[in-house]
């Protein structure tokens, strides 16, 4: 049962990273860096939820659900900022006005 997580959590957080490089090529930092990152975080996500639910919960389903969310937390904090239109202020915080 133990094996299944452990193989389960892994092909879903590469998945998950799979379409995150999919539609965000261009926020994301280089491929392997995401893909590995997406596995690491859900198995780390079902080895805490799995530890979590304590001695005689195995349902399969709630660790992946686990896996899956800790994966999804560990890509967002990979995403970069949309190279888009940026409004520069017309003056800095907590500016005195000058004269002349």
């Amino acid at each position: 049962m133990l094996l299944m997580e452990v193989l389960g959590a892994a092909l879903l957080g590469l998945a998950l990273s799979a379409a995150a490089v999919r539609g965000l090529e261009s926020r994301l930092p280089s491929r392997r860096v995401v893909l590995v990152s997406g596995v690491v975080g859900a198995l780390f996500g079902a080895y805490l939820t799995h530890f979590a639910l304590g001695p005689g919960h195995y349902t399969l389903v709630a660790t992946f659900v686990g896996a899956v969310l800790v994966s999804a937390v560990v890509l967002s904090l990979l995403l970069r900022p949309a190279h888009g239109p940026r409004r520069r202020p017309h003056r800095t915080p907590f500016s005195l006005p000058s004269r002349g």
